[in-house]
């Protein structure tokens, strides 16, 4: 048996066209994985995204899935995220980001200078 998912609220029918439903089985030995950072790399024909995960106190991170997408699915992608982050804050309120400096990913992954506790 498994899961069953479905995203958000499908696109008005055209007239004179029947609304067609589309179910998604989520097999039940599938397993999440954790991610806290994303390379993105693409192609003319695909946009592939890498989730890895980095643990603090850990000079390497793990490369958990890779994700191929189209550049279209790509960009729906995107704006399916985008309105979601914006329903997250309208509920939760403003996800605040730290402080940028030169390299956001500096912000998030930076290590203990040699000898520190910190």
């Amino acid at each position: 048996m498994s899961n069953q998912a479905q995203s958000g609220s499908p696109p008005s029918p055209q007239p004179g066209q029947e609304q067609k439903r589309i179910t998604i089985d989520i097999p039940k030995e599938l397993n999440a994985v954790y991610a806290n950072l994303a390379f993105i790399s693409h192609t003319p024909a695909e946009l592939v995204l890498d989730f890895a995960q980095v643990l603090p106190r850990m000079p390497r991170g793990n490369v958990l899935a890779r994700v191929i997408m189209s550049p279209m699915h790509a960009k729906m992608f995107q704006m399916a995220l985008a309105q979601n982050i914006a329903n997250y804050e309208r509920q939760f309120g403003e996800i605040r980001l730290p402080q940028q400096g030169p390299n956001l990913a500096d912000s998030f992954f930076r290590f203990p200078q040699q000898g520190s506790d910190e």
